[in-house]
């Protein structure tokens, strides 16, 4: 039997290669939005960490006003415009991560890519997350989204890392259009996005426990 994780790319591909051609008049649409909102450049590309912790290039349509520590602009708080949060309300500034997709950087399910200084933050356990290819969603983005925190999406991560299935990667993906289509769990509470991970606190381990089929949004 061929394992999953050869089928899952063989899918990732032509999932990837079909979105792109038939989205593409979508993508292009969403460019020049981008680029009358927020000007240029367009596309916000950022180094994050993958699978085994190795450094790719994540591509994103951007959703934020550059910094201008004179304007004022220096928070995600402050950058966030109202264009740019419907970018990210829709889902559609992850367009370009399609790339990502049929490079073999990501896959269409799996751990959210975070960044690069989050690596040596994490517990021993929370690093499992990247022994599988990060996603353009995850176990954590359908169960809550920026709703969790940190403990619950790690938790979460490495529970899809030892169930990962077919079976698993469909109920995310539906679960994942459902949040889409209802916009829930965009920012975490009293934030613009998500506030920065700065490391583990010690708690109990049942206080941090998730359903992940009743808190599907």
């Amino acid at each position: 039997m061929i394992p999953y994780r050869v089928v899952k790319r063989v899918v990732d591909v032509a999932g990837a290669a079909g979105l792109i051609v038939a989205a593409s008049p979508v993508i292009a649409v969403t460019a020049i939005a981008v680029r009358k909102n927020l000007g240029s450049p367009v596309l916000f590309t950022q180094e994050r960490p993958g699978k085994d912790g190795l450094v790719f290039r994540m591509y994103k349509f951007r959703s934020m006003k550059s910094v201008d520590r004179e304007a004022g602009l220096v928070s995600d708080k402050d950058r966030l415009t109202r264009f740019g949060s419907w970018l990210r309300s829709t889902s559609l500034d992850e367009l370009p991560s399609l790339l990502n997709v049929l490079q073999g950087d990501m896959s269409f399910v799996g751990p959210r890519p975070l960044l690069v200084s989050y690596l040596e933050r994490y517990s021993p356990e929370q690093a499992r997350r990247h022994e599988v290819r990060p996603g353009i969603t995850g176990l954590a983005q359908s169960s809550g989204r920026n709703h969790l925190n940190w403990e619950q999406r790690f938790q979460l991560d490495v529970k899809y890392v030892d169930s990962m299935s077919a079976a698993l990667d469909l109920r995310i993906l539906f679960r994942t259009l459902a949040a889409v289509l209802k916009r829930s769990g965009i920012t975490a509470d009293g934030e613009a996005t998500m506030s920065e991970f700065t490391g583990s606190q010690k708690t109990d381990p049942d206080a941090v426990m998730v359903d992940t089929h009743e808190s599907a949004t």
